[in-house]
């Protein structure tokens, strides 16, 4: 037994978490109605085309943006989803996790210059980076439980929190790469901080932060599985439901199905850095 007094660290955290939930319940209620119409209405706009129809504009668009092999994989990978009979819950998938992403692309990408622009505004996000990316992804949960109560949004908030540092962190690395005799020949010619870094720093960055992004992609999807633990639906669900009950196959299935999303989610990210390098070169 330590003879140093225990902190009521808990304690003081669930009384936080209480003062939060009275406080501002009105602020987080108009939050999950907003995230939940958006995958709600991203489900049903994609829903609302036959699965063949959408199958080939995804592969149109891989091709498109990415290369001809790309586009035969999303093909095939996507049919093998609409043949195993998990079309509708991977589109629940696909809806959380682009919910999530374009979240932590609008708030992380600021913030990313924000920090690469400011010392001050660096060193207090790095230690909060570090903290996100360290936390076990359940205990987010928790937190999203009380104030967004179960279902998808606790699933959306807890994918953000998890996937929003590799896009700050990218952010901020791919502006601070940018040669420093660019920057000064800039100065030189009495450009402005905004024209520094809307035409030489992001544009330079732009492959990086792309990077960053992939990344936030990849961790965004990796939280399927544990969002399906607080009401989430989606591949995720058939998973955790397979794994309660033991359905070995269906597990099976479902984890299929969400390595195939996975690999053409990244492929694609990967290859729209390929593409933009190749023209910039």
């Amino acid at each position: 037994m330590s003879a140093l007094p225990r902190i009521p660290l808990a304690e003081m955290i669930d009384r936080f978490v209480d003062w939060l939930t009275l406080t501002f319940g009105g602020v987080f209620d108009g939050i999950a109605n907003g995230l939940e119409s958006i995958v709600d209405g991203i489900v049903i706009g994609l829903g609302a085309i036959p699965s063949i129809l959408l199958i080939v504009i995804f592969a149109a668009v891989a091709w498109f943006i990415s290369t001809r092999g790309i586009a035969l994989f999303t093909l095939i990978g996507f049919l093998i989803i609409d043949y195993l009979g998990y079309w509708d819950p991977m589109l629940q998938t696909l809806a959380l996790v682009v919910t999530s992403v374009v979240i932590s692309i609008i708030v992380g990408v600021p913030v990313g210059i924000w920090a690469s622009q400011q010392n001050t505004v660096r060193r207090i996000v790095t230690p909060i980076l570090d903290l996100m990316q360290t936390m076990p992804a359940f205990v987010y949960l928790l937190p999203a439980i009380f104030f967004f109560n179960i279902g998808v949004v606790p699933g959306v908030v807890a994918s953000v929190i998890f996937a929003m540092p590799p896009t700050i962190r990218m952010t901020v690395l791919g502006i601070q790469q940018v040669p420093e005799d660019l920057i000064e020949a800039t100065e030189a010619f009495g450009s402005t901080t905004s024209q520094r870094l809307f035409k030489v720093q992001l544009p330079l960055a732009a492959k990086t932060i792309l990077a960053g992004i992939n990344q936030s992609i990849m961790l965004a999807l990796s939280m399927v599985v544990i969002a399906a633990m607080v009401g989430a639906p989606g591949l995720g669900e058939k998973v955790y439901s397979a794994v309660t009950q033991l359905k070995t196959g269906v597990g099976v299935e479902a984890g299929i199905a969400i390595v195939i999303v996975a690999i053409t989610l990244d492929r694609i990210t990967q290859n729209i850095r390929v593409k933009k390098t190749g023209r910039n070169a």
